[in-house]
């Protein structure tokens, strides 16, 4: 069975002093609770693993009853210590305070429970960890799947990476493209809008966020104003709700606006955004072109791998802190604007026939930067930087 590196990092904070909760945030179906059974395979103390999926949400209650059972384990068996996970927490409601009193009434009692904490609605998580329980957590991040990781655990082909994506669920059905889509549109981005999102935040409009994230998905690499999308939907509102839904589309791990490169914050959060989806087979899947017909279409194809980079970058961005961004200036373009510290890096991608680099010589002109690099027939392989670490980069 296949392992995921983060498995190391929790087995390592774990077998260190009670301190810190460990919160292991992700996406939906990326692997979660997999990685939490691998983990409890490893152990030999006391393990309470509850789900939060099916408790009503107003009861707040329920974690303190997994609690107890927790330290009944504890008591019941004489271990030294007892671990309590508890899965998709952020579906119970003021979930932080109670398990802020659970955790500091065992800190005072010096009872040694350690707990972990899974969930896939980052913004709920990362909004009920900073406004309760700030100085008692650390957070594991996991993201959409690799290609190194798609490779190693099911085999398949870069190409297959670029276009199918980094699912794991849906690996071995796509050779029925047709199952395939039903799969990706109905288990996981159905799924994901529903429960991560219409479930557990108010949205006044779901139809729109539904929409927006169609045509998001369907502009994705290509720089869209907010504005211009209103004209492509119905019952839009206004930007401002535009934009609160892309918020909400990118904390579930789903599409991300990036920003325009500029020394200037402001002119940075006010800039036209470039559509970028997460994983690559939210796009393909709206796609009317075939695996096989997209490979045979320079253009198509050349738009598939850029997406594919920008997931690769996103990836990088969650994991490493690493910012993403694009750069634009009249007609010039860089496809992506990597900054770490005070590095400023541009990356153009060149998949297909054509290999002009106009864009690349007015970023190195205009814009104070450590390098620009050129991912494509030209430069460095496409295929090899799917599977490199972003990093490396940085230290060319």
């Amino acid at each position: 069975m296949f392992v995921k590196s983060e498995i190391s990092i929790l087995k390592k904070r774990i077998e260190e002093q009670r301190k810190f909760i460990q919160v292991i945030m992700g996406p939906r179906q990326v692997g979660k609770t997999t990685l939490i059974r691998q983990f409890i395979s490893q152990l030999n103390v006391p393990v309470v693993f509850v789900a939060a999926d099916g408790v009503p949400s107003a009861n707040a209650s329920w974690i303190s009853q997994q609690w107890q059972t927790a330290r009944f384990q504890l008591l019941n068996t004489g271990a030294k210590e007892c671990i309590l996970i508890i899965d998709e927490i952020q579906k119970i409601d003021n979930w932080a305070e109670i398990i802020k009193t659970e955790w500091d009434k065992d800190s005072f009692d010096n009872r040694n429970i350690k707990l972990i904490l899974l969930g896939s609605a980052r913004l709920l998580l990362q909004r009920g960890l900073s406004e309760s329980l700030a100085g008692r957590f650390e957070i594991i991040q996991m993201t959409h799947w690799s290609f190194s990781e798609m490779r190693e655990a099911f085999d398949i082909s870069v190409e297959q990476f670029v276009y199918f994506g980094g699912y794991p669920g849906a690996a071995s059905l796509i050779e029925d493209e047709e199952r395939w889509r039903e799969y990706v549109l109905q288990s996981l981005i159905e799924t994901t809008l529903s429960k991560d999102i219409l479930m557990m935040t108010r949205v006044d409009k779901p139809a729109l966020l539904r929409h927006l994230f169609e045509l998001g998905c369907g502009y994705s690499g290509q720089i869209l104003s907010m504005t211009k999308l209103l004209g492509q939907l119905q019952d839009a509102g206004n930007t401002t709700t535009l934009s609160h839904y892309l918020e909400l589309l990118d904390s579930a791990g789903l599409l991300v606006g990036l920003e325009k490169y500029a020394p200037d914050v402001a002119r940075q959060k006010m800039s036209i955004p470039k559509w970028q989806v997460q994983n690559t087979a939210f796009s393909s899947v709206y796609s009317p072109m075939s695996f096989k017909d997209s490979l045979k279409n320079p253009d198509i194809w050349g738009r598939c791998v850029e997406t594919a980079v920008g997931v690769h970058l996103i990836r990088s961005q969650r994991l490493q802190k690493t910012e993403v961004f694009y750069w634009r200036e009249g007609n010039d373009e860089v496809d992506f604007v990597l900054k770490k510290s005070n590095n400023v890096i541009g990356v153009e991608v060149k998949s297909g026939r054509t290999q002009s680099a106009k864009g690349m010589i007015a970023f190195t002109k205009k814009v104070r930067h450590n390098k620009v690099v050129l991912i494509g027939n030209s430069g460095i392989r496409w295929q090899d930087f799917l599977q490199s670490d972003v990093n490396m980069l940085f230290d060319m």
